[in-house]
């Protein structure tokens, strides 16, 4: 069995590189150089949603089934740098050679991941291979829009074409899944801000939960799956987010409309 590794990042805008890379007032608060940034960027494209180049990750979440078992964790400690978190996101695909499962991973996780990597002098050989170490990874790759290796769900489902996309949690909360738990993408910053990392590493851990039970909806669809072994991974899932601690796994399984 080939692992299966879901994730997801949560970002925060890059305050440090808006302040080398805009002319703002050095007295200006990290609240303010932001918010200025956004407004500049709203007033030029219509959204707040500032480029790719300029979000700093602040954590990263994964599911993992593998053999007999599922985990879901963030990866490092709260307060670890952003470089050394992206490195062992790398080093764990290093080792495990996983099916890579995401939602708009294509779209903006791993470009993030990519750009930030790049920043801090993050090393991920296997990830980029193409071929040149193993001759498979040419025709199967962690990189290629249509290969499977990384599975971008959003954007298989919407066959390549953005106005058929779907957001996670209402499309999640369509299949009788929690949907966001805890809080929304929108309020991370000021989470952030406020100094509840640990309250956002929870919100990323139940969206790659949601992404992992929709990932064995499309298994089931596509006749990976029987409806008994597809119930059998769900309650694999659901035992193991039983032992779990945290309130954020309570309110993930009260919210689960399991069939």
């Amino acid at each position: 069995m080939i692992p299966v590794l879901v994730f997801d990042i949560e970002t925060v805008p890059d305050v440090a590189a808006l302040r080398r890379l805009r002319d703002f007032d050095p007295a200006m608060s990290d609240h303010d150089v932001a918010d200025a940034a956004f407004q500049a960027r709203k007033e030029a494209t219509g959204s707040e949603f500032l480029p790719h180049y300029l979000h700093r990750i602040v954590a990263i979440s994964c599911a993992l089934r593998d053999r007999e078992t599922f985990r879901v964790w963030s990866l490092g400690d709260p307060e670890e740098p952003e470089g050394a978190l992206i490195q062992r996101f790398f080093d764990g695909i290093e080792r495990l050679r996983p099916q890579l499962v995401s939602w708009n991973g294509g779209g903006f996780d791993l470009p993030v991941l990519h750009y930030r990597g790049l920043r801090h002098g993050v090393h991920a050989a296997k990830y980029w291979d193409l071929g040149e170490d193993d001759r498979d990874f040419k025709w199967n790759n962690y990189i290629s829009r249509y290969h499977t290796r990384h599975l971008d769900l959003m954007d298989l489902l919407a066959m390549y074409q953005p106005r058929a996309n779907a957001p996670l949690d209402e499309f999640s909360q369509m299949l009788g899944l929690p949907g966001k738990v805890g809080m929304a993408g929108a309020r991370v910053w000021s989470e952030f801000q406020a100094g509840n990392i640990g309250g956002i590493r929870s919100y990323c851990e139940t969206d790659v939960v949601n992404t992992y039970l929709v990932y064995l909806r499309f298994q089931l669809m596509r006749g990976m799956l029987t409806i008994d072994s597809h119930r059998a991974e769900c309650d694999l899932v659901a035992q193991v987010l039983e032992r779990l601690p945290g309130e954020h796994w309570r309110q993930f399984l009260g919210g689960w409309e399991r069939t």
